[in-house]
């Protein structure tokens, strides 16, 4: 596809962008990735506007906070050099707190074919531009699921590493000890390729680790293998969701049903293990994070998002370890999980909201946002969005959840099952 056709394509939802940059500057870039025949050449991305990139103003969706970087994050810099060029950077739920798309200055950020309906967020430009086809794939990030709520709402895969594979240094904190960059396209080969460029160990960031050699699990196959047998599955009891939009709940039991083996998992302690990303006190790493400038700048700030934010800097520290040693049971409850199973299997949301809806209940309707995404990153797991077909005419999405360093193994197995899950 011509830049032609892709600004046009970017032109369809101008509020999924805070800055695009000048057509024959990306031109010339791509030109030069070509010639020199880099291995992601021809190839251009989104990056959400809480990463930095050499020459567009970061603003974390707050055009008070902006500031001009000295560098590239780690994770763009890598992409760069790798021959992918900038198109630009997108808009996002402002501080990336939100799982709606709509909390924003620069405007909510429509859905990508249906423009009643929200993107999801936080990373919601990023995902509509790749949706629309402006951008080959795009990054974001995902503290609570802002990096698979969007891909699941559009049709896309997303990508999220195990915290610390992909380097963070260079992002604007949500939480920084759960905070992780993620990847949407609408392929799984190129999503995992452009994940596999950024990963690798970075002095830059504090909580950076490596990723460790490791061979597959049994019946599952090393990346772009075929599988030799069946994987087991883990999957919720009937019942054990909670509500879903009309038709959802039918859409999962047919994804699960093209699964060959499945192992009913107990989900609850994972779903209390998500409720405390909010309603504990782990929300106060979010008031380490921008607290300060919000305190400062009352009135340039989202109304939620203050209030999410301002509302945890008077929680007592006791609280936050009482939630940690809550969270420590939490993680040895998963892994007994992964002992018996191969990933889990879940949807990745509740369902899809109008603007409508989320500006009348702003702070329920991100609650059951999250409720299959929260848990993902405070247990210290990989996941991976998936596209599994539609309901209700719109994009539906299951998410592929495993353990620490599980990433290259739930890649092969949404590769085996692509076809399945596409019912």
């Amino acid at each position: 596809m011509n830049l032609d056709d892709r600004y046009a394509r970017a032109a369809e939802r101008p509020e999924a962008w805070i800055t695009l940059r000048p057509q024959t500057e990306v031109q010339r870039e791509v030109d030069e990735a070509v010639a020199a025949g880099l291995p992601l050449a021809g190839l251009v991305f989104a990056v959400k506007n809480n990463i930095d990139v050499a020459g567009i103003p970061t603003t974390a969706g707050c055009p008070a906070y902006a500031y001009d970087p000295a560098r590239d994050a780690t994770a763009v810099a890598r992409l760069r050099a790798a021959g992918a060029v900038v198109l630009g950077a997108t808009n996002l739920d402002q501080f990336a707190t939100g799982l709606v798309g709509t909390r924003s200055p620069y405007g909510a950020v429509r859905h990508a074919t249906d423009p009643a309906r929200i993107s999801g967020g936080s990373s919601s430009g990023s995902a509509v531009a790749v949706a629309l086809g402006a951008a080959d794939f795009a990054l974001g990030t995902d503290t609570a699921g802002s990096g698979r709520v969007p891909a699941a709402l559009h049709g896309l895969y997303g990508v999220k590493p195990t915290k610390g594979t992909v380097s963070a240094a260079g992002v604007v904190p949500a939480c920084r000890s759960l905070d992780v960059v993620t990847v949407f396209a609408a392929d799984l080969a190129l999503a995992r390729r452009v994940t596999e460029v950024m990963t690798g160990f970075d002095e830059r960031d504090p909580l950076s680790r490596p990723f460790p050699e490791q061979r597959s699990a049994p019946g599952v196959p090393a990346p772009g293998v075929p599988a030799a047998g069946p994987v087991r599955i883990g999957v919720p009891a009937p019942g054990a969701l909670g509500e879903l939009d009309p038709g959802w709940a039918e859409r999962f039991a047919a994804v699960v049903a093209s699964c060959p083996e499945t192992v009913i998992v107990d989900i609850e302690p994972l779903l209390a293990a998500a409720r405390l990303l909010y309603e504990g006190a782990l929300v106060a790493e979010r008031y380490t994070a921008v607290g300060p400038f919000i305190d400062e700048h009352p009135d340039e700030v989202d109304p939620t998002v203050r209030a999410i934010i301002g509302g945890a800097r008077d929680l007592p520290a006791w609280r936050l370890f009482q939630d940690l040693e809550r969270i420590d049971g939490y993680r040895r409850v998963a892994a007994s999980i992964f002992a018996e199973v191969d990933a889990l299997l879940l949807p990745t949301t509740t369902g899809h909201p109008t603007l409508a809806a989320v500006a009348a209940e702003p702070v329920a309707v991100n609650t059951r946002m999250g409720r299959f995404t929260n848990f993902a990153n405070m247990l210290d797991l990989a996941a991976l969005a998936v596209p599994a077909g539609t309901a209700g005419g719109l994009p539906f999405g299951v998410q592929l959840i495993g353990p620490a360093f599980s990433d290259r193994r739930l890649a092969s197995i949404a590769a085996v099952r692509e076809k399945g899950f596409d019912l």
